[in-house]
């Protein structure tokens, strides 16, 4: 069958790309989220193209199946639970671990599943599965930009399933029996060049779309291992995960050497030099730091004041006193660049917002929700406030939008939000006024402009 977009001569995977999101958006294949720019697309018709997967032998005799979290693929990952399979979920963006086991309710009825198997059902009925753990994955389905029916793939450009993959393999989690499954929508199959091909690459053995089932019979190999010469140290320190497999790679003996990085130019200095990452430990010299932190003290204040950097604006995660649930509230703590004021139980950072705001109310907010995972809620639904009114005893919270189109088409991604199994509810807040409000209202009249049932302590966060 003759690809719909054409990919010219010469084209790279970003040229690719480029065209793939184009032609969906020019053409509205896709639904929220919009536009699907350096996104897995959300396409129309993903339900049906899901449901092939039940037409695979291979999926019928799967015990344990590895489905990416992204939208398009949500009917994969309930499909996987309606059959009784092992869900494995990976974390977004790698950032808490590898992959998440999903556990529903014992006699979970359909619509529990379904739920199980959002974005925010992973959250919920989820435990993590740790490195070493003896798990053997039989079949993996991965979200695409771009495929190719000689089995080829284009992801959204970070590498975070062909790392995936990689990581699986060390574990001694998938191996040359493992299928590998891509859903996307029919005009996402393309010619892709041979010659862009990279050893990371994760290649697809079958492709599901609305229309079609592709089976590619591809011969290149799979990632059998992380390919540290490609990846920097900036890489690690985001990915936990990856960098303890470092370590354990470094201790087991392996070249571990990250990619050669250039040195900034400087005038007068040749710029033929570069230097190499490595996975070292640094050293500590106890003595010298005591002995400067002695100096330190010994100057004069306005001395030391003098030769102390600038202050940044800096957020930590403190405590706070625990709730009626017996739960510790969360907070977030601006030092530095503002001040902070505590009291009746509202935490308010002053920094500088935009003069016109305008606030969603989300109630319905469960017990013992924290409000971390809220926020990591929004994140998942692009619809991360500018700053976040929590009012957990109170189960509701006011999300702030910096003009009425922004905070709208958070409104449209928040309303079947469900955490830990419980439906939000999401919608304009009372009294806007136009949205209107100065930098330098006081943290309770900013909770008394937003009118819910119950007046009430929060904490007040800025994102």
């Amino acid at each position: 069958m003759e690809p719909v977009i054409r990919i010219n001569p010469g084209a790279s995977k970003q040229d690719i790309r480029q065209r793939v999101w184009d032609y969906i958006e020019e053409k509205n294949l896709a639904n929220f989220p919009r536009p699907v720019h350096n996104r897995i697309p959300n396409f129309k018709d993903a339900i049906q193209a899901c449901n092939r997967i039940a037409d695979l032998q291979e999926f019928k005799s799967s015990q344990i199946v590895k489905v990416n979290p992204d939208k398009p693929q949500q009917q994969a990952r309930f499909l996987t639970l309606e059959a009784g399979k092992t869900l494995l979920v990976p974390t977004p963006r790698l950032s808490a671990g590898l992959f998440n086991k999903i556990i529903p309710p014992q006699g979970a009825n359909k619509e529990q599943l379904r739920i199980c198997a959002s974005s925010q059902g992973v959250k919920g009925f989820s435990v993590p599965v740790g490195l070493d753990a003896k798990v053997k994955v039989d079949l993996v389905v991965v979200g695409s930009v771009a495929v190719s029916e000689k089995g080829l793939r284009i992801g959204k450009g970070e590498g975070y399933a062909d790392m995936e993959y990689a990581m699986m393999s060390l574990m001694g989690a998938v191996n040359d029996t493992t299928v590998v499954v891509s859903i996307v929508h029919d005009c996402q199959v393309v010619h892709i060049p041979e010659e862009l091909k990279e050893s990371e690459d994760l290649t697809v053995d079958y492709i599901l779309t609305p229309t079609r089932l592709i089976k590619t019979d591809c011969q290149h190999p799979k990632p059998q291992g992380i390919t540290w010469s490609k990846l920097d140290s900036e890489k690690l320190e985001k990915i936990p995960i990856l960098k303890k497999l470092c370590v354990l790679e470094e201790q087991a003996g392996k070249d571990v050497t990250l990619r050669v990085m250039p040195v900034a130019a400087e005038p007068g200095v040749p710029t033929d030099r570069t230097r190499t990452q490595t996975r070292r430990r640094p050293r500590q010299n106890r003595k010298q730091d005591s002995e400067g932190e002695s100096k330190l003290k010994n100057r004069l204040p306005s001395e030391r004041k003098a030769r102390q950097p600038p202050e940044r604006v800096r957020k930590e995660s403190v405590e706070g006193k625990e709730d009626e649930t017996g739960e510790k509230k969360e907070r977030e703590k601006v030092t530095g660049g503002g001040n902070v004021k505590e009291g009746g139980g509202e935490v308010t950072s002053q920094r500088k917002l935009p003069l016109s705001v305008t606030t969603l109310y989300l109630g319905d907010i469960p017990a013992g929700l924290r409000v971390s995972e809220l926020k990591t809620a929004l994140k998942e639904r692009e619809a991360t406030p500018l700053r976040l009114t929590w009012q957990g005893a109170q189960h509701r919270a006011f999300l702030d939008y910096i003009d009425h189109h922004a905070a709208d088409q958070a409104l449209k991604a928040l309303q079947d939000l469900s955490v830990h199994g419980q439906s939000l509810r999401a919608e304009m807040a009372k009294n806007q006024q136009g949205g209107r409000r100065s930098n330098r209202t006081r943290p309770s009249a900013a909770l008394e402009s937003k009118t819910a049932p119950d007046s009430g302590t929060g904490a007040t966060t800025e994102q």
